[in-house]
């Protein structure tokens, strides 16, 4: 790890300990005369665990004092890596969508009319424009499991 030049004072934290563990006044210091090589750091915690406590410190920092320079750059990458996993977890949710979809073997149209939407809205959700709701995608695993159920009753059915 590259070495930093901050330093803490009347704080329990050392700049090299992980970021994580910083207090606020840790946080506050590194915003203020910390180099790039702390903000890299910071940002790193922040993309970890975008909504986490490392990003609600230094928004909380940003909230009462606005260092010059720094102050802009981490409110613009907080909200770009906040954008980037939203995205990431919209495509998720597609992803799963779209196996729930495959496991019942139905075809679109009979999955969504099964799913109490229309074959334009299941769409949607299935490219990722729109974000079903949480009941929404439980809903979705039901179809999925008794189209399933149905079917392979269907077929042991045939055979014997």
């Amino acid at each position: 790890m590259t070495t930093t030049r901050l330093t803490f004072r009347n704080v329990d934290a050392d700049p090299s300990d992980p970021v994580e563990t910083w207090p606020i006044e840790a946080i506050h210091t590194a915003l203020q005369r910390g180099t790039l090589v702390d903000w890299r750091r910071m940002i790193r915690a922040v993309r970890e665990d975008p909504w986490g406590p490392v990003a609600r410190n230094i928004e909380y920092v940003l909230s009462y004092d606005r260092p010059y320079g720094t102050a802009e750059l981490f409110e613009k990458a907080i909200a770009k890596v906040r954008n980037e996993a939203e995205q990431s977890e919209k495509a998720t949710v597609a992803a799963q969508l779209a196996a729930e979809v495959a496991a019942s073997g139905l075809t679109a149209r009979d999955f969504a009319e099964r799913l109490g939407t229309s074959p334009p809205r299941l769409s949607t959700y299935l490219s990722g424009k729109v974000t079903p709701s949480a009941t929404l995608m439980i809903r979705a695993h039901r179809v999925a499991v008794r189209a399933k159920r149905n079917r392979d009753g269907m077929s042991s059915r045939k055979v014997g």
